[in-house]
């Protein structure tokens, strides 16, 4: 087999494998990433079903999702009639009943394994013996949240990029049970939603999150030693580096309580100190200061422009 970040196919000699299609998508979770992901598959043509326990919060994402396709409008990138009937392909639901005729599951809950094992134990139940599932984790492993349900080899990380509309970057993450048929068909769908693939194995954090949370760590340790700080970090950084966001900026649009658990599988998952927590990141999270979504991180956001809190 041969694989780009634009296409896949056979290579030569190889048997060719029968790709299941996808045309009916289930997304669990109207957060960012689970509105961004329904967004960009019901553009693509896609039938969607975007689960949410909370009402609110189905409101909330479908308001979003009609926010963000007024600004694809705005410029030029799709009409109003696309909009419309982009809005009339997603469907809510605050169970998993719906599901029952789906060929995808995406799973885009909190980054907690206990609470993404615990759905999966309900969701399967309502799901046809042939529907992938796929989880947007940004760091656990794969294998192990493959191996909690009843079809390890239907089961692949696709990881999405915030915010979803606009990043076209996805990771696809293979866990060791995944078959052949579900890699395919996952490629598949990322290059109909318009993304770019980067395949990643099945270590902590992938790709992206292996590479740039360690950096926002490194930031929170220069704050928390004294090197400097935030505003001077996060303007080294932009002006130094060439990055459209300091660190701590970043971090905050991230949310602090993400990048903890995300350093915290790197540490426990390669028993390296050069992954430790920094202390004050911590400390932000026990404080509930969780950056952009809480109004208050390492910027306080109930200011304009929002102001260092250190």
């Amino acid at each position: 087999m041969s694989i780009g970040l634009t296409g896949i196919g056979a290579g030569a000699g190889e048997t060719p494998v029968a790709v299941p299609p996808i045309r009916k998508i289930g997304v669990i979770g109207a957060g960012l990433m689970g509105n961004g992901i329904s967004h960009v598959a019901a553009i693509a043509g896609l039938d969607v079903v975007m689960m949410d326990v909370k009402p609110e919060a189905l409101t909330r994402a479908m308001e979003t999702i009609a926010r963000n396709l007024d600004r694809q409008i705005k410029s030029g990138q799709i009409t109003a009639d696309a909009k419309a009937a982009a809005l009339a392909r997603i469907k809510t639901a605050g169970d998993f009943s719906g599901f029952g005729d789906r060929d995808l599951v995406i799973e885009a809950t909190s980054e907690k394994e206990e609470l993404k094992r615990a759905v999966y134990a309900s969701l399967t139940p309502h799901l046809r013996p042939d529907c992938l599932i796929a989880s947007n984790t940004s760091s656990i492993s794969i294998t192990r949240l493959g191996a909690s349900t009843d079809r390890p080899e239907k089961f692949i990380g696709l990881h999405f990029m915030n915010p979803v509309p606009v990043m076209k970057l996805v990771e696809i993450i293979r866990g060791i049970a995944t078959d052949e048929p579900t890699f395919r068909a996952i490629c598949a769908l990322a290059e109909k939603l318009g993304k770019t693939i980067a395949v990643a194995e099945d270590f902590p954090a992938f790709i992206v999150n292996r590479i740039l949370v360690p950096m926002i760590n490194e930031a929170v340790y220069a704050l928390y030693e004294g090197v400097a700080s935030v505003a001077a970090i996060d303007t080294a950084l932009r002006l130094g580096a060439n990055h459209r966001m300091g660190p701590l900026e970043l971090a905050d649009f991230i949310g602090l309580d993400t990048c903890l658990a995300i350093m915290q599988v790197l540490y426990e998952g390669l028993a390296d100190s050069k992954y430790r927590p920094c202390p004050l990141l911590v400390k932000y999270v026990e404080a509930g200061w969780l950056g952009r979504k809480t109004g208050r991180g390492f910027y306080d956001y109930t200011q304009t422009p929002p102001r260092p809190t250190r």
